[in-house]
């Protein structure tokens, strides 16, 4: 009944969705590149920290909308969920280009730039499911692209297991190993948070479809 009374109350929340999940796919894809073409890693990691700012402003005025809003488009708590989930990434991604210029990484091996490149994509889904908020009529559709992040952090999940055989059978020096195991983890981390985004939009579909 309130809903037919304000119609227009709390629209402005697939607005914060989409306008986030831009921001960390731009993050993504500067993560992305800081690590295929290694160089100026500080100027680089300063610029993802510049995104990330951006990304939290949008989160605040979000949670702060959401106090002073009476009726949401879907469920308050969902839409917290969600907020500070894509939040929860883009940090991830943040935290990941700071230690590549804080721990003096100058060679990235093809195993971080795989895992850059399935963050990438996991990212590129959660953007469509984004804007597929606005047309929750469409369930099937949502539910698709939420059975492709999964589907992404799978194939993250078996690059990591991968990456840390590589590391663990060479040569490498422990200190190496270490900067290079955090660096993976951070980026599979980031992965697996799509995934959280995933399973909260697969809730929302199912119950207000």
């Amino acid at each position: 009944m309130f809903a037919r009374i304000f119609p227009s109350e709390g629209k402005g929340f697939f607005d914060f969705f989409e306008q986030h999940a831009a921001k960390t796919l731009e993050a993504a894809k500067l993560l992305h590149e800081m690590l295929s073409t290694p160089g100026d890693f500080a100027a680089r990691a300063r610029r993802i920290q510049e995104v990330e700012h951006e990304g939290d402003e949008i989160t605040h005025r979000a949670v702060e909308t959401l106090h002073k809003t009476f009726v949401t488009p879907i469920d308050r708590g969902d839409i917290h969920r969600l907020i500070t989930r894509l939040d929860d990434i883009l940090d991830l991604i943040d935290a990941t280009a700071e230690r590549i210029w804080l721990y003096g990484i100058t060679t990235v091996d093809q195993d971080a730039v795989q895992l850059a490149e399935v963050l990438v994509q996991a990212v590129t889904q959660v953007n469509r499911a984004m804007a597929g908020l606005r047309n929750l009529k469409d369930r099937n559709a949502l539910i698709k692209i939420c059975m492709e992040i999964n589907r992404f952090e799978n194939e993250g999940d078996t690059l990591l297991r991968s990456a840390l055989a590589r590391l663990f059978s060479g040569d490498k020096d422990p200190i190496t190993i270490i900067k290079f195991k955090e660096l993976y983890d951070f980026l599979e981390d980031a992965v697996d948070r799509c995934e959280d985004v995933a399973n909260v939009l697969e809730g929302v579909a199912l119950e207000y479809a």
